[in-house]
């Protein structure tokens, strides 16, 4: 007994491990997004292969520098009228010959090409890591902007239940007060007519939700039969605007790895004219060889003859370029254009993160504006509302102008609603723009 007591407990013990492990956030936070998203996200990982690439070419670009060696051996069989391959003598008849050798090859000079190639690497692999930054950056505004849109809604859901909800309870009170004759049974369709409504909108907000849920686990990379829902935190109804435009200008500019691969861009161009400009130099190598061979023709043994045609080679070649049909002065043109273009695109690249952060900037502005404009409209609306509702209990309101209360109170707290999560997405934008850490 003691030991089936033992083992089911054993058993149980491993189990409830199991699934702890397997267990996943019931109610995700932006922050476990964000996390899970930098961790899995497929856009980042495949900018990470890039920049494994650019390392391994790194690597491989750094070992040109060293000698080349490589061992060859033949067997050959020539018959008729021929050269010994080994005596170099005229023979006529069945030759079987065999050639062994290791052979080294080193670049002693290429115009700096080499050192420039390594040069170019260094900085790809400096781009690549920027460029692995941008996405995570692309990455966690997305997952960011995703999530507080299904705050949104979820929100939405709410208030479109609570209306839902208040509109049965007026529908159940008119209905009293038809059977009493204190209404017409105009009122209460009208009222029956708005619940329908009601129901629409209700239905609207959860399928806004559930779609934007999906988009949500896309970005994260999760299974899309796996449960997923997100947590609902308390976001102030106001926030403080980020410093003065430039302020935030300068700071991103200073910390944007988008910026900083552009201005990458123009290092790389530059060595690549360097690199384009080696191809007027000559090109100076070294090569050395151990050689020996056998031949049929020679009355000797194997090892014998291995020992004796046994013989070393060294030597130097220069390649001097004289007419290449153009192709080195166009690789040097092209290169100077390629700068140029580089330029181009880095002033582009900063007039972009300007129009970004300032569209952000206006827009948190405006939104501000909104978020009190649309807290003092919901605050009327529900007060008319609450009002006319008394009136309508005292049947001194028609079911007409009460379902116009309730439709003002409704599209002011939808108001409020977009106005609150603008003002927080647009809060958060400001933030990482100014290199602080996104959170709700």
């Amino acid at each position: 007994m003691k030991a089936t007591t033992t083992i089911l407990l054993l058993f149980l013990t491993a189990f409830l491990g199991f699934s702890q492990q397997k267990e996943t956030p019931k109610n995700w936070s932006l922050a476990d997004c964000i996390q899970y998203a930098l961790e899995n996200n497929i856009t980042i990982k495949e900018a990470a292969l890039t920049k494994k690439s650019a390392d391994v070419n790194l690597r491989q670009s750094e070992y040109a520098r060293y000698p080349s060696l490589s061992a060859s051996v033949s067997q050959n069989a020539t018959n008729g009228t021929s050269i010994d391959p080994i005596t170099s003598n005229y023979v006529s008849q069945l030759i079987h010959s065999t050639n062994a050798g290791v052979g080294t090859q080193v670049t002693l000079f290429r115009g700096n090409y080499l050192n420039n190639t390594i040069r170019q690497n260094e900085l790809l692999v400096t781009q690549n890591e920027l460029f692995v930054s941008e996405a995570k950056n692309n990455i966690l505004l997305s997952v960011t902007e995703a999530y507080l849109q299904a705050l949104y809604y979820k929100e939405a859901i709410a208030v479109a239940q609570n209306t839902v909800n208040s509109s049965k309870e007026q529908i159940s009170q008119a209905e009293t007060k038809f059977k009493a004759g204190s209404i017409a049974k105009l009122d209460v369709a009208d009222l029956q007519t708005q619940f329908s409504n009601d129901q629409v909108t209700l239905i609207t907000a959860q399928n806004n939700y559930r779609q934007q849920l999906i988009s949500l686990k896309q970005l994260l990379e999760l299974d899309p039969l796996s449960e997923f829902d997100i947590a609902t935190p308390d976001l102030p109804e106001a926030q403080l605007i980020a410093p003065d435009l430039k302020s935030i200008y300068e700071t991103a500019v200073a910390n944007m790895p988008e910026i900083a691969s552009a201005k990458t861009q123009i290092d790389i161009s530059n060595v690549l004219l360097k690199k384009a400009k080696s191809g007027y130099l000559p090109t100076l190598s070294l090569n050395a060889g151990l050689y020996s061979g056998y031949t049929s023709t020679q009355n000797l043994d194997f090892v014998t003859q291995f020992d004796g045609n046994f013989y070393q080679t060294v030597g130097l070649n220069l390649s001097i370029p004289i007419f290449s049909n153009y192709s080195n002065k166009a690789a040097v043109q092209n290169a100077k254009i390629d700068i140029e273009k580089a330029k181009i695109a880095s002033v582009s690249e900063i007039k972009q993160l300007y129009l970004k952060i300032e569209s952000a900037w206006q827009n948190a502005q405006s939104a501000q504006g909104q978020l009190e404009a649309a807290t003092a409209l919901k605050s009327s609306s529900q007060l008319a509302y609450e009002m006319a509702q008394k009136k309508s209990d005292a049947g001194a309101l028609s079911s007409p102008d009460l379902i116009v209360s309730k439709n003002t109170y409704l599209s002011a707290q939808q108001q409020f609603l977009q106005a609150k999560y603008s003002m927080a997405l647009y809060y958060q934008l400001l933030q990482f723009y100014q290199g602080n850490q996104i959170a709700i």
